[in-house]
């Protein structure tokens, strides 16, 4: 008998014992994919201080994204891989939730953040100019920059046609402008905050986070307020029927035009503008001609 047929003999007279050996195997295989897919926030931070000494790290949480470690160091959010070996600058959308879970973070560290801010301080550290980040970033790997119009201080709407805008809010209160996307977690919580104040809220959907699809159909509902506070929500919008949607074009190319490439953006009456989000008691000072 060959040393083949030996082997054989004996893992069929003794199945017990193989199944038991495959068992083993695939609970070994399961342990060691979990150590893989969730690494501690402590082995990953002492990974980071050993290959980013000069950034000065504010929390490692392991436990949001499946497979990835969300760092915060100061106003900066990045991701790392198990190993923090690769380093990723960018936003992470929940596509079951739709939601931007990286401006939902970056709120929480600072809700007086802008969105453009943070975008700036997330693409500074794309490029290398934080001390920490740029020995991750070497110069060929570097993120170009979009070139968008300068912004200005005060936004003039006239240009725009009364097409989509979607409004909502006392009608008999004055008036704010918001510029928002349905994605952003910034807009969501405007959004919150403005239906607590007395004011008459005229929002033009853009699609800086690829909303688009969502705004349509917002803009083609039969409640269209109602239908919009639904897609904040993450509630599921039915798919009614198509309507002229060439005022949320012209929003978009309003958008470009003036340079607003990140949400919400606020207009005031007068026409003055800001990026961001703002609480309650400073937009309600603001709103009636306060500092800005």
């Amino acid at each position: 008998m060959s040393a083949i047929d030996r082997l054989r003999g004996s893992a069929l007279g003794r199945p017990w014992k193989l199944l038991t050996g495959l068992a083993a195997l695939g609970v070994a295989s399961v342990a060691i994919a979990a150590q893989v897919a969730s690494p501690s926030g402590a082995e990953v931070t002492n990974l980071l201080k050993t290959r980013l000494p000069k950034t000065p790290l504010t929390q490692v949480n392991c436990e949001k994204v499946r497979g990835l470690c969300e760092v915060t160091a100061g106003s900066n959010l990045f991701y790392v891989d198990a190993g923090a070996r690769y380093l990723i600058i960018g936003r992470v959308y929940d596509m079951e939730t739709r939601q931007d879970l990286t401006a939902a973070r970056l709120l929480e560290i600072n809700p007086d953040m802008l969105v453009g801010g943070a975008a700036k301080a997330n693409a500074a550290a794309a490029e290398g100019e934080g001390e920490g980040v740029e020995a991750a970033a070497p110069a060929r790997a570097r993120v170009e920059k979009t070139a968008f119009p300068a912004r200005p201080t005060r936004l003039p709407l006239d240009g725009l046609p009364k097409d989509g805008a979607i409004v909502w809010g006392n009608p008999a209160a004055p008036t704010v402008t918001v510029f928002t996307d349905f994605r952003c977690g910034y807009c969501r919580a405007l959004t919150n905050v403005l239906r607590s104040m007395n004011v008459r809220v005229v929002e033009r959907p853009i699609s800086v986070l690829g909303s688009r699809d969502i705004a349509d159909r917002v803009y083609c509902a039969k409640n269209r307020e109602e239908a919009l506070h639904a897609a904040y929500a993450g509630e599921p919008l039915k798919s009614g029927p198509s309507c002229d949607t060439s005022g949320l074009d012209a929003n978009e190319a309003f958008a470009h035009k003036h340079g607003l490439s990140g949400t919400p953006v606020i207009v005031r009456s007068d026409g003055a503008m800001l990026e961001g989000y703002r609480p309650k008691e400073f937009l309600e000072s603001w709103l009636k001609g306060g500092r800005s």
